[in-house]
């Protein structure tokens, strides 16, 4: 494997190559196949999200990330080059807030051939990363890293892309006459994230007394605090019903519960019978975005795990790596990489007649695993099931997005020889399970 710096160029002994990128925001792959006059033959040449196929090049997307796979053999005669090419989510970031991204060409077996760190860029949100060109009937590479800060249509528009102007908005209706309103009580402040702290990968499975993490013990345990009221109106009641505000609720399965943030329930289902398999199943909906090329989802890979606690010691985690406890009461049913799909997109399932008799909180949180946060996830949210009758019982749903790359759901507490659920809904920094536990003693006890 040889490392590239700007302007230097290598030969390729393959005609079939890939090439993809290691990067440090959300961002996509394209590519760009130009003439000698460094211009496409028509829109067809240009291969994105859209449109992932062109002559010779194809655009697949994996758990890794966007590839676009390259067989020089099949690429027409009058192309010259094919321009990687990098652009950011938030057209109005630049690639100066993040560490450099990595530009990877590999062959056919995946060994890697040239890497380039796309060094340099400040203002710009799109990239030009490298070029596959042809000299004299052979094939090389070559490090580019031109940025354009003007944006993804004037760079595709400078290689003879037709881009249509977007349209006008139609103009805002007036505003209505403002109503007099009650004077609200003050919102509270909007919870911070805690800083990210490296922390050690946990070391899985049961030991009696429960083992602590090593290092969590710097965490201060915090005194149980009481539940927290809504700040915001009861809703009217629909189907679902809505919960009341404050307080415990009960579960029906002939209507269930819309709880809010803050809510408890206690998992008795109609007569008083204490519920014994539950599963909690989690969703959520990458935001579809709508732009000059059309509209597409984001690949936002969330990861729903629960964290079983005896008081605030965590005593195991289950997740996408860590499928089921050796007991078998808690059984996580596999990874969802995309959110595509509807109704619940990672399902965990519980036994709680066989957790074990020290463990008291299970702890259900949702983590972002590429780093997206909850402001470009919309839909999320758990919901409560008798596994017995397959009845909805309870449903929290989060609407609007949040700057963090984890969030808790919900708790399920051991109490007085019963279980009661409570809706949390509150987010931190954090974008696998492990990450998250040093994070979590806040939630305990409340």
């Amino acid at each position: 494997m040889s490392d590239l710096a700007k302007g230097q160029n290598g030969p390729l002994s393959t005609s079939n190559l890939s090439v993809s990128m290691t990067l440090t925001a959300p961002a996509d792959l394209s590519a760009l196949l130009v003439t000698a006059a460094g211009k496409v033959r028509s829109d067809a040449d240009f291969v994105f999200y859209n449109q992932p196929t062109g002559p010779g090049v194809t655009l697949s997307s994996g758990p890794s990330g966007a590839t676009l796979q390259i067989n020089t053999d099949n690429v027409p005669s009058d192309i010259d080059q094919i321009r990687a090419v990098i652009t950011l989510d938030d057209a109005s970031s630049n690639f100066g807030r993040f560490p450099a991204p990595t530009a990877h060409v590999a062959d056919a077996n995946g060994t890697e051939l040239f890497r380039y760190v796309v060094n340099g860029l400040n203002t710009e949100s799109v990239v030009i990363a490298l070029e596959v060109y042809r000299r004299q009937g052979n094939w090389k590479v070559r490090a580019i890293g031109q940025g354009y800060a003007g944006g993804f249509a004037d760079l595709v528009r400078d290689h003879g892309v037709s881009v249509d102007d977007a349209p006008t908005p139609p103009p805002s209706a007036p505003a209505p006459a403002p109503v007099p309103v009650p004077a609200a009580a003050p919102t509270p402040p909007a919870p911070t994230a805690p800083p990210t702290l490296d922390y050690p990968a946990p070391n899985y499975g049961y030991g009696t007394p429960a083992t602590p993490y090593p290092g969590y013990a710097q965490q201060p345990a915090q005194a149980p605090q009481p539940p927290q009221a809504p700040t915001y109106p009861a809703p009217v009641p629909q189907q679902p019903a809505p919960a009341p505000a404050g307080g415990e609720v009960s579960l029906t399965k002939a209507r269930p519960v819309s709880l809010t943030k803050g809510q408890k329930v206690t998992l008795r289902k109609d007569g008083g019978v204490a519920l014994t398999q539950i599963r909690m199943g989690l969703g959520w909906d990458p935001i579809r975005k709508t732009g000059r090329f059309g509209s597409r989802s984001a690949n936002i890979d969330l990861d729903a795990s629960v964290v079983m606690f005896a008081g605030h010691t965590p005593f195991d985690i289950i997740y996408f790596g860590n499928l089921r406890t050796p007991d078998g009461s808690i059984v996580h049913t596999g990874d969802n990489l995309t959110g595509e799909g509807e109704g619940d997109d990672e399902v965990i399932n519980v036994d709680l007649t066989r957790i074990p008799p020290h463990v008291d909180t299970l702890l259900f949180i949702v983590t972002s695993y590429r780093g997206q946060t909850f402001e470009q996830i919309d839909n999320a949210f758990c919901r409560l099931i008798d596994s017995t009758s397959d009845a909805e019982l309870a449903r929290y749903t989060l609407k609007g997005g949040m700057p963090f790359t984890a969030m808790v759901m919900a708790t399920i507490v051991r109490a007085g020889g019963e279980w009661k659920l409570h809706a949390i809904g509150e987010g931190l920094n954090a974008k696998t399970p492990g990450k998250a536990v040093p994070h979590l003693g806040q939630f305990l006890g409340r």
